[in-house]
């Protein structure tokens, strides 16, 4: 019996797939547990406007990406953090502070989780910094850190 899965199935396969299965087990077990549903015309035609739904809204989120990455690119802001002697900082520059900077300056929203910091910026300077926009997009930027 042919059943398209409605979730994942360990050792059978992922959400999407149509895979071949025996009767009892799609009776028994995935239909009534809401793990699949049968491979009939209009199941099929639903999930192949599901899939093509999924493409059109990760094209629309990798375009915006793109769009996001070239406003980016290439920029340079300036955060302004007290320091003290021998041009140590008191504290460091955190994701959550470039990211309001980037909103200040750029006027785009970037969530602080998608900085990509090495390690904690401790010192006065220019600092290059990533941001992961998408799994297929990158954008550098440079942080410049001044003494207020």
């Amino acid at each position: 019996m042919k059943i398209v899965l409605i979730e994942d199935v360990k050792s059978l396969g992922r959400k999407g797939e149509v895979v071949e299965v025996s009767e009892g087990y799609a009776r028994n077990f995935l239909i009534p547990k809401k793990k699949g549903v049968e491979a009939n015309a209009q199941n099929l035609n639903t999930l192949k406007l599901q899939k093509a739904n999924a493409q059109k809204i990760a094209q629309n989120q990798l375009d915006l990406a793109k769009e996001t990455a070239g406003k980016i690119e290439g920029g340079k802001i300036e955060i302004m953090i007290k320091g003290g002697r021998d041009g140590k900082t008191y504290g460091s520059v955190t994701t959550k502070e470039i990211s309001q900077a980037i909103k200040d300056q750029f006027k785009v929203d970037i969530d602080k989780k998608k900085i990509v910091l090495a390690e904690p910026i401790k010192t006065f300077g220019s600092h290059e910094v990533t941001i992961r926009l998408h799994k297929d997009v990158n954008a550098k930027f440079t942080v410049k850190v001044l003494e207020a």
